[in-house]
């Protein structure tokens, strides 16, 4: 698989830039069949995803042994509270910021809804999951659980063929197609210009939140490299094909082979990455979190609506939840996000299509910092687990 990313990160600039140029330059005609592809492509991301963490997280649970629950616990509270870590390191820097920043454009919030054609396909392909997501990610648990208990098992060697599928899938469809993907998301946005007009109207807040995800990838990565006895801007460096990665893809799911390549280049332990990537794929959403709630708040404040800590705090807190049924999907945490802001910050319709607008304008952003971030708890779990067991895992 080493061979297949040595040239990813190139590939992805490149697909970025000659997506902008498409848009901007060629007819929609040709555009629209990158449009096409991208709605297959698409389609069968979303096909592949439940098995994907089927694929990975079986496996890698069932090889741990009779701590592999103890593990699991592990890895979820560290990534839960990462997650609820960034949404109140949000809330108290956007409350500090925001009303005073915010106070000249409180007329101009209504100009967003003003946006350009997407392209069409010329045709779409429905590929329904054989399961969803949730109901994989449980499911990956039991099973590997149970068999974490069995040492001769016949069913451990269909999940570890299972595995090799997978794998074989990942490298021979999904990393060679991921480039035309991102070429196919960045010719939508040049050529519909509705990213450009939101920007326009959002530059302040974008740069505020921009400036608090990259304040949080540094801190995640000198607390994990003060545990690890690391280089902290090295363990960082490492993990930038992961990042500019999910800037194209905006899917952590999409982004788990180059996630689960660098870690191990980090000195992660494979058995370690296997586990702990995928799974933070799911429930990790750092970056995510972040920005809704400096998103939520922007909007409240430009639309005059009252808001206090004690609403923040369990927004926060159901968020985190809330985002995990829908990972991997570009823009799925804040569709996940909806129910939440109308039943607890009272949204309403105008304000969740300002919202959206918002979020997708800059999804890439935050699926980065959610990634990178899975780098970070992967060297913390593994230095744990090392401690405990007093061996290398």
């Amino acid at each position: 698989m080493k061979q297949l990313f040595s040239n990813l990160l190139f590939k992805v600039f490149i697909a970025i830039v000659l997506g902008i140029v498409f848009g901007l330059f060629l007819p929609e005609s040709i555009n629209r069949i990158f449009a096409t592809f991208n709605a297959f492509f698409g389609q069968f991301l979303n096909f592949a995803i439940p098995l994907i963490i089927l694929g990975l997280i079986m496996p890698a649970i069932s090889d741990l042994g009779k701590g592999a629950g103890r593990l699991l616990l592990l890895t979820a509270a560290i990534a839960y509270g990462s997650t609820l870590f960034s949404g109140f390191m949000s809330y108290f820097t956007s409350s500090t910021i925001f009303p005073s920043l915010l106070a000249s454009h409180v007329n101009e919030a209504a100009e967003v809804t003003e946006g350009g054609n997407d392209l069409v396909p010329y045709f779409s392909i429905t590929i329904p999951a054989v399961i969803d997501v949730m109901s994989a990610l449980v499911l990956a648990f039991v099973i590997g659980l149970g068999l974490s208990y069995q040492e001769n098992s016949t069913l451990k060697k269909v999940v570890k063929d299972f595995e090799s599928i997978i794998m074989q899938v990942i490298e021979n469809v999904i990393i060679p197609l991921l480039p035309i993907f991102i070429l196919g998301i960045f010719a939508n946005m040049a050529f519909s210009g509705q990213v450009y007009s939101i920007l326009s109207v959002f530059l302040n807040i974008i740069g505020v939140i921009f400036a608090m995800h990259i304040f949080l990838l540094i801190l995640q990565y000198v607390i994990t490299g003060a545990i690890v006895k690391k280089n902290p801007l090295k363990l960082l460096a490492t993990m930038m094909p992961a990042y500019f990665t999910a800037l194209g893809t905006q899917s952590s799911a999409a982004t788990i082979p180059v996630t689960l390549e660098q870690a191990e280049k980090n000195g992660v332990s494979p058995k370690i990455a296997g586990f702990v990537v995928p799974l933070c794929a799911t429930i990790h959403l750092s970056g995510s979190i972040m920005k809704i709630t400096a998103c939520a708040m922007a909007l409240m404040i430009l639309e005059g609506v009252p808001f206090n800590f004690g609403m923040f705090a369990g927004f926060i807190f159901m968020l985190g939840i809330a985002m995990v049924a829908a990972p991997g999907v570009p823009g799925g945490a804040i569709m996940a996000a909806i129910g939440v802001l109308q039943s607890m910050l009272g949204f309403n319709e105008e304000m969740i299509g300002l919202m959206i607008a918002l979020y997708i304008a800059m999804d890439s952003f935050g699926t980065a910092c959610n990634v990178t971030g899975d780098g970070a708890i992967s060297l913390v779990v593994d230095k744990i687990t090392e401690s405990r067991s007093g061996v290398k895992s």
